[in-house]
C-alpha cells in the first residue's frame, strides 16, 4: 500500500541523476507498463518443472515463474555479501541436509554454557530463538478473546460471539461432512495402496493408473481432488481433516486450554528472554518454518533436494508461530530479535483475524524500518479482499495508510498462465496486497531431510523474500524501502482476465472474472531478473 505515492515520486524524481546523493536516497523507477504477451503452456508440467516452476521464466518456459534461473545468468561474475534472513515462523529444522550450510550462527554466543555471552538478553541463542518454549498447540485468537473479553472492544467481542454461535450451530453438519471426507480419503488411500503395492505413492503414479474398475476410479478421483487442494498426499489429507474435526469438537464442547507457560503474553515487558535457544521443530509435522526457509535459501547446486532462491544467505530461525494463532507479543519480540541480531530481511508467513495487541507489532515494524530491515509478509489464504477484511499482521491501522514503508505483502499465484493464475485461496487487494508470487504446489524442505509440495501465501512470501535477499546481497547499498519498490515496480505486468480468488461456488464454479491488475497494487508478478536489472540501474545511476 502506498503513502501519497504519485506525489512522493514526482518530488524525488529530480534526484535520480544527482551524483551528490547517496544511493539509498535515489528513487525507484516506475518500470514498464507493457504487459507480457506469452503463450500458456498446454502440456502438463514435468516432474522437474513441478519441483522448480517458481524459478522458471514466462517467455522461455511458458510458466509464470520469477525468472530466477535467468537472474543467475545475469549475476555471473558479480560479487555479493552475506544477508541474514529472519524466518519468524514455526520451528525450523536447520540440521536439514539442504539447510545446515545456510544456518545463521551467533558467533558471539558459546553453545550450551547457560550464559548470555553476547548480552543480548537471550541465553545460548546459537541459531535463533524459540519464543514458544515447549508449546506447539495454541488457541485461536477469537477463543482467547471469548475466554478473556477484556482483550478486545465490546464491538469485537460481540462480533466474535455472533460468529461463534453460528459456528456452533453449524458444527454438527460441518463435522459430518469432514467425517465423510475422512472416510473417503481413508478408502481411497487403501484402494490406491493395494493397487500400487505401497503407501508411499506419488500424484504422478496415481495419474498414470489406467483402469476400468469403478472403485479404483473413485479412489483416483478422490486423491486428485485432495492434490487439487494443495495437499501432497492422502496421509497429509487425513492429518489435516482430523485437525479440523478436533477443532469442531473443541468448539462444540466450549473447551479452552491455557497452553502458555513461563510468561504473561498480555504484558510485553514480562519475563524478558522467555522461551529457549532451541528454535527447531517440536514434532516432525511442524514443517512450516522448514519449508519456508528452504524456499528462501536452501543450498543451491549441491545435488540435494532443491535450490533456494538466494545464494548467499544465512537463515535465522525465530520460532514464534504455534499450531493455532500466534501471540502478538511473540511476533513483536520475534521481529525485534531478528532486527537486533543482524537480519536485513524478515519473512512473516502467518496471519489471524484478530490482534489484541496490534500496536506492539506496528511498533516492531517501525523499529525494523528504522534499522533498514525489509519485512515480507504473506497476504493470507482466505480468498478475501483485505482492503475490506482485516487480517494481521499488516502495516496499516486504517487499511489506507502505512505505518512505515518497509513491509511487502504478497499474494499467491499458480503455474497456470490463464484465468487460474491467482491461487483460488489467496487474499487480494488493490491497496493492501503489493504483488503476487509463486505459492501453489511449491517444493521445498521439510523436517528430517525430506521434501514436500505445500501451497499458500506462506510459500509466496518466502519466494519474494529470497528475491529481496538476492537484491540486498548483490546491491547492499540499496535501502529496505528501495528493495520493496524495486520488487513491485520490476515485476512482470500481467494483462489477463482471471478468476477472482474466493469467488468460485457450486453455482459458478469458474468464479467471477476480473483483471489480474485489480488484485494488487502493482498488478504484477515478482520477477528476480527484472528486479536485479533495476537494482543495478539505480546503483549505476543508469537512465
Amino acid at each position: 500500500m502506498r503513502i501519497l505515492k504519485p506525489i512522493l515520486y514526482t518530488a524525488t524524481a529530480g534526484l535520480f541523476f544527482s551524483s551528490c546523493k547517496s544511493i539509498s536516497s535515489l528513487p525507484v523507477p516506475q518500470g514498464s507498463d507493457v504487459a507480457i504477451t506469452a503463450v500458456a503452456k498446454k502440456a502438463p508440467l514435468t516432474d522437474a518443472q513441478k519441483n522448480n516452476w517458481g524459478n522458471l521464466d514466462l517467455i522461455k518456459d511458458s510458466i509464470p515463474g520469477m525468472s530466477v534461473d535467468k537472474a543467475y545468468d545475469f549475476l555471473k561474475g558479480k560479487k555479493s555479501v552475506t544477508v541474514v534472513v529472519g524466518v519468524v515462523d514455526s520451528g525450523t529444522d536447520l540440521g536439514h541436509e539442504d539447510l545446515k550450510d545456510v544456518a545463521w550462527v551467533n558467533t558471539k554466543e558459546v553453545a550450551g554454557n547457560g550464559i548470555d555471552d553476547d548480552k543480548n538478553g537471550y541465553v545460548d541463542d546459537i541459531n535463533g530463538w524459540n519464543f514458544l518454549g515447549d508449546a506447539y498447540k495454541e488457541n485461536l485468537e477469537a477463543a482467547r478473546i471469548l475466554h478473556n473479553p477484556s482483550l478486545a472492544s465490546p464491538e469485537i467481542v460481540a462480533e466474535i460471539k455472533a460468529k461463534q454461535e453460528k459456528k456452533v450451530a453449524n458444527s454438527g453438519k460441518v463435522k459430518m461432512r469432514y467425517e465423510q471426507m475422512l472416510n473417503g480419503v481413508k478408502t481411497a488411500d487403501e484402494g490406491l495402496t493395494a493397487h500400487l503395492g505401497t503407501k508411499d505413492y506419488s500424484a504422478k503414479e496415481v495419474a498414470a493408473i489406467v483402469t476400468e474398475d469403478a472403485s479404483l476410479l473413485k479412489s483416483i478421483a478422490f486423491a486428485q481432488q485432495m492434490y487439487g487442494f494443495g495437499l501432497s498426499s492422502l496421509e497429509q489429507a487425513q492429518t489435516e481433516i482430523k485437525k479440523e474435526i478436533a477443532k469442531l469438537d473443541a468448539l462444540s464442547d466450549n473447551k479452552y486450554t491455557n497452553y502458555r507457560k513461563g510468561d504473561n503474553p498480555e504484558d510485553i515487558n514480562d519475563s524478558p528472554g522467555y522461551g529457549n535457544g532451541n528454535p527447531g521443530v517440536s514434532i516432525k509435522s511442524e514443517a512450516h518454518g522448514t519449508h519456508v526457509s528452504g524456499i528462501i535459501g536452501a543450498s543451491r547446486n549441491n545435488g540435494k533436494g532443491m535450490n533456494g532462491v538466494a545464494d548467499n544467505v544465512k537463515i535465522m530461525a525465530v520460532r514464534s508461530v504455534p499450531d493455532g494463532d500466534e501471540y502478538d507479543k511473540d511476533v513483536a519480540l520475534g521481529i525485534r530479535y531478528a532486527v537486533d541480531n543482524g537480519a536485513k530481511v524478515i519473512n512473516t508467513s502467518f496471519g489471524k483475524a484478530y490482534s489484541p495487541h496490534k500496536e506492539w507489532v506496528y511498533e516492531a515494524i517501525q523499529y525494523a524500518a528504522k534499522n533498514d530491515v525489509l519485512i515480507v509478509n504473506a497476504a493470507g489464504n482466505d480468498g478475501n479482499n483485505i482492503d475490506v477484511v482485516k487480517t494481521y499482521p499488516n502495516d496499516s491501522k486504517d487499511l489506507l495508510t502505512e505505518v512505515s514503508d518497509n513491509v511487502l505483502t504478497i499474494g499467491a499465484m499458480s503455474a497456470s498462465y490463464n484465468e487460474n493464475l491467482p491461487a483460488s485461496f489467496s487474499n487480494y487487494g488493490k491497496i493492501n496486497v503489493d504483488v503476487f508470487a509463486p505459492g501453489v504446489q511449491i517444493y521445498s524442505t521439510t523436517p528430517e531431510n525430506e521434501y514436500k509440495h505445500f501451497s499458500g501465501t506462506s510459500m509466496a512470501a518466502p519466494s519474494t523474500a529470497g528475491v529481496a535477499a538476492l537484491i540486498r546481497s548483490y546491491y547492499p547499498k540499496l535501502s529496505a524501502s528501495q528493495v520493496k519498490h524495486i520488487i513491485m515496480n520490476s515485476g512482470t505486468k500481467i494483462d489477463l482476465q482471471v478468476s477472482k480468488p474466493g469467488s468460485a461456488s457450486r453455482e459458478n464454479p469458474e468464479g467471477e472474472l476480473v483483471s489480474f491488475a485489480d488484485l494488487s497494487v502493482s498488478g504484477r508478478v515478482v520477477n528476480a531478473y527484472n528486479a536485479l536489472k533495476m537494482a543495478e540501474r539505480i546503483v549505476k545511476r543508469k537512465k
